[in-house]
């Protein structure tokens, strides 16, 4: 595997930015991991090389990169996690989609990167970013995954649910029964507006789990599970961004 640590400069700053993709030539389809509230830490690290190992030019950006270079909580101080919670507050779909504007720029500059097939995983607070991106990129984004999402089917004039309508690619969307975000109505809201548009998509809702069950360093993870999301995910990105054979 090949790994770079870049910085991306954007027009609100730079942003600190994974990349791996397989040794092998390519061009290989890019796929825009994005991090959950907790920061761009090692274990997301960890997840993107698993997803690049199956043949991907995997980007994982710092989302925080406007109010600091970097953030990983420690959840034993409540400090920050109020920090974490003020860095989240201060994102938007709007913005995160600039930023996939650059991330995307640069990848059309590297020979190994084909921009023309994209994929997009959120998890946590990034699930309504992954949904938004897959309607702002329609040309490009082919398949999008919102892994215990949040926000992603309220009243909000920038709820994801309100763009279903715009949306091409093909839409991942697994939620946990137990869940403080998303409860199952906001998760029927959601699958019902993406069945109402006529987009392609495949929705669990996952019993006996907890927000935050794909992460093996969370106290919530559930093994089984977290399985299931790679099974689901890596079917996902292979169905729709690879050519036939």
């Amino acid at each position: 595997m090949i790994e770079d640590h870049l910085t991306i400069e954007t027009n609100e700053g730079d942003m600190s930015t994974f990349v791996v993709r397989p040794e092998s030539d390519g061009p290989f389809p890019v796929i825009l991991f994005l991090m959950d509230a907790p920061g761009k830490r090692e274990e997301l690290h960890d997840m993107a090389r698993r997803v690049a190992a199956t043949g991907y030019y995997v980007m994982l950006p710092n989302l925080y990169y406007r109010d600091v270079p970097s953030f990983t909580i420690h959840r034993e101080d409540p400090v920050s996690a109020k920090y974490m919670a003020q860095l989240m507050d201060n994102l938007s779909n709007a913005m995160v989609s600039r930023d996939a504007s650059s991330l995307l720029e640069h990848a059309a500059s590297d020979s190994s990167a084909n921009t023309d097939a994209v994929g997009v995983t959120g998890y946590c607070m990034s699930g309504p970013f992954a949904l938004w991106l897959a309607a702002d990129f329609p040309e490009k984004v082919k398949a999008a995954a919102s892994i215990h999402g949040v926000r992603l089917a309220t009243d909000a004039e920038d709820s994801p649910h309100k763009r279903a309508g715009e949306i091409d690619g093909e839409i991942l969307v697994l939620a946990a029964e137990f869940d403080n975000w998303v409860d199952r109505p906001h998760f029927d809201r959601l699958t019902g507006a993406l069945t109402d548009a006529g987009v392609s998509h495949c929705a669990e809702w996952i019993e006996d789990v907890h927000h935050g069950f794909v992460f093996s360093q969370r106290p919530k993870y559930d093994k089984v599970a977290s399985e299931r999301h790679w099974e689901l995910l890596h079917s996902l990105f292979d169905r729709n961004l690879k050519s036939p054979a």
